[in-house]
């Protein structure tokens, strides 16, 4: 619990700057390179686009469509890089893919808006209603569901499926978003604040195949381990949790409506099942390095035990926490209206699906800026939290949604794409959305992360109370919806 202290500080100390301005000072703007308005001129030895987004996948391929579907934007070169090999999914796949994503309703709208949505809902997604949190060390739980379980909550969807309804609606605006597949950048020369006479005014990209690009705006969407960013030298605050996330496809022990999100805190790290289907749930299991590599090793049947147990099993609960536990709440009870949402109990799993299992390593990152003079970074570029709030997809679509809508203003108002005004803007909106949510999941992670009995009985409390405040909980939902 002694690292607690120096994570929480870093995130603050990096967002401190960005949550309490009002307005971008002039000295900012100056330090992070101003640059006077540029002639409109042709370069006539590389070609030049408005925008080029560097990454693919979810959230590049989202940033595409977003811009090349925004009216005050038609008319401008937008230029998406994908590394990989084009998506396409003519019919969906028999199997389930093991990466998947919990989409929220302001991912979704956003999905919607840009014309992928109504792909995803062609293809396989599987919305689901409610959230039981609970812990394996008492009997204290936290439900989170919709007012009479109306409304969906959010969406399982697999990345894959989201990339080929992306790759699908990109196709439909070839016009002016063009899309380069199995491009791989060897090179960024970045324009200079004040141009000397031989300088480029634009962010040049050199691609493995000898071809260079040059951008008014460049936009990085390259992943946790950015090129742009790192090229760029933007410092960047992260650390490694000891952790490696298992995932895998399980087939449950009977059909169910199976539209509920589970997810257990574990001593060693937190397990979720979410609903794929009435028969089948994606596994996310974080934990050691050396348990998850065990669990990789283990057949069906010892790791099928395993899950079942780690989700049922009551042997880290003590006596002590469960009567401290029970009278609290019976205090709670006495003294406000609502009891709270009932318990429901996880379903059973009878089996894995083939080659589904598989590992990664868990960290958190955070870059101290999400932009440069002509350079803006989304995603995991910007920012990587671990999955036990199933945040990371939706904040990356929240980095797309703000920087279309200030791009588009600019763009109205006859402005430069890549000036440092509106990109500030962008970065502070962000990180004042980002940071609290990335030292709450951190937070929690921690928290969670020990079975200490001041702790358990701690974080018991406090579970108890927010599963017993309902307008709390619908703030929280609320801040995570977004």
């Amino acid at each position: 619990m002694h690292t607690l202290p120096k994570a929480t500080l870093a995130l603050n100390r990096l967002g401190r700057g960005f949550i309490t301005e009002k307005h971008v000072s002039a000295l900012k703007i100056i330090r992070r390179g101003l640059v006077h308005a540029e002639p409109e001129d042709d370069f006539s030895k590389n070609e030049v686009y408005d925008v080029i987004i560097s990454g693919g996948g979810m959230v590049g391929s989202a940033m595409a469509c977003s811009l090349g579907m925004d009216p005050n934007l038609m008319g401008k070169k937008i230029l998406l890089l994908e590394a990989g090999n084009k998506k396409v999914m003519d019919k969906v796949p028999e199997m389930y893919s093991t990466r998947v994503s919990s989409i929220s309703p302001g991912s979704a709208t956003l999905l919607s808006g840009i014309g992928a949505w109504e792909h995803i809902t062609k293809m396989r997604y599987k919305p689901y209603k409610r959230m039981q949190v609970w812990d394996a060390c008492s009997d204290a739980l936290i439900t989170f569901d919709k007012e009479n379980l109306l409304d969906e909550m959010a969406y399982i969807v697999e990345n894959d499926v989201a990339v080929a309804a992306l790759t699908k609606q990109l196709d439909s605006l070839s016009d002016n978003v063009r899309v380069k597949y199995r491009s791989r950048v060897v090179k960024y020369t970045w324009p200079m604040p004040h141009h000397a006479a031989d300088s480029v005014p634009w962010v040049q990209v050199t691609l493995a195949n000898g071809e260079t690009l040059q951008a008014k705006l460049l936009i990085g969407a390259d992943g946790p381990n950015s090129m742009v960013r790192q090229e760029l030298g933007i410092p960047t605050v992260k650390w490694n949790y000891d952790q490696s996330a298992v995932v895998a496809v399980l087939h449950l022990l009977e059909p169910t409506e199976n539209n509920v999100a589970w997810q257990r805190f574990l001593p060693t790290g937190p397990i979720a099942m979410l609903p794929l289907s009435d028969t089948l749930s994606s596994l996310v299991w974080s934990t050691s390095h050396q348990l998850a590599e065990e669990l990789l090793e283990m057949d069906e049947e010892r790791f099928v035990d395993a899950i079942n147990s780690a989700f049922w099993n009551n042997e880290n609960q003590s006596e002590l926490i469960d009567t401290a536990g029970s009278l609290f709440r019976g205090a709670l009870a006495a003294i406000m209206p609502s009891t709270g949402s009932p318990r429901q109990l996880p379903p059973s799993v009878a089996g894995v699906g083939p080659k589904s299992r598989v590992m990664f390593p868990l960290g958190m990152g955070h870059a101290s800026e999400y932009i440069r003079h002509r350079v803006a970074l989304i995603g995991d570029a910007a920012h990587r939290v671990h999955p036990l709030a199933g945040q990371g997809a939706n904040l990356g679509f929240g980095d797309v949604a703000c920087l279309t809508q200030l791009l588009s203003q600019a763009a109205f108002n006859g402005k430069d794409l890549g000036a440092i005004q509106h990109l500030l803007e962008y970065e502070t909106e962000r990180q004042r959305h980002n940071l609290p949510m990335m030292a709450a999941v951190d937070l929690m992670k921690r928290l969670y992360s020990t079975n200490s009995a001041p702790v358990v009985l701690l974080r018991t409390f406090g579970l108890q109370a927010t599963n017993m405040i309902p307008t709390l909980k619908e703030q929280i939902m609320a801040f995570a919806s977004k």
